[in-house]
């Protein structure tokens, strides 16, 4: 999956589609669950959220089109997800004692409509406090989910994660954003 260049991340040219009241408050529910998750560190939860083939994205530069033709801060599927989330919980992990601890605001959900795939495009605006160690950064930006209905309910395809400050120099991430 890594380097499967046919994996589709553009958004921009999301076909609409009418969304019923009640599916757009179950999408939102979606949304602020996962940063709920992220936040209490229900990592195993976190991960039920993602399909098979899922991918996390954050590009380096504004704008950019594609973790293939430019380095992004990061790029994740789900075996790196899952090694991320081991490393987190490590206890032998050192860059992680103290624990990061993080809250985040998510809002501004909006339903751009379907990729060319048929997922569901969902754009939404967030801020995040991430404190180690006596140290707070803040970190702002926009979400780009691509969600799968399955018959278990919606499951994330693609997280993208545009920073505010994407080209800038970022010390290590890491939790997820």
């Amino acid at each position: 999956m890594l380097f499967d260049i046919d994996f589709d991340v553009a958004s921009d040219n999301a076909k609409a589609v009418t969304t019923p009241p009640d599916t757009y408050h179950e999408i939102q529910r979606f949304i602020y669950n996962e940063a709920r998750l992220l936040d209490e560190r229900k990592w195993d939860d976190w991960l039920a959220l993602w399909t098979d083939d899922g991918m996390y994205w954050i590009p380096q530069q504004p704008g950019q089109a594609s973790p293939y033709d430019h380095i992004s801060l990061c790029w994740d599927n789900k075996m790196l997800r899952e090694m991320r989330m081991r490393t987190l919980t490590n206890a032998r992990n050192w860059a992680q004692q103290p624990i990061t601890h993080t809250s985040r605001v998510v809002g501004s959900v909006m339903i751009d409509g379907t990729d060319s795939e048929g997922y569901l495009v969902v754009r939404s605006a967030f801020h995040l406090t991430e404190w180690r160690k006596g140290d707070a950064r803040q970190l702002a930006g926009s979400y780009i989910h691509k969600l799968a209905s399955t018959d278990d309910g919606w499951r994330i395809r693609l997280k993208q994660v545009n920073l505010v400050n994407c080209n800038d120099t970022h010390g290590a991430i890491q939790v997820y954003i």
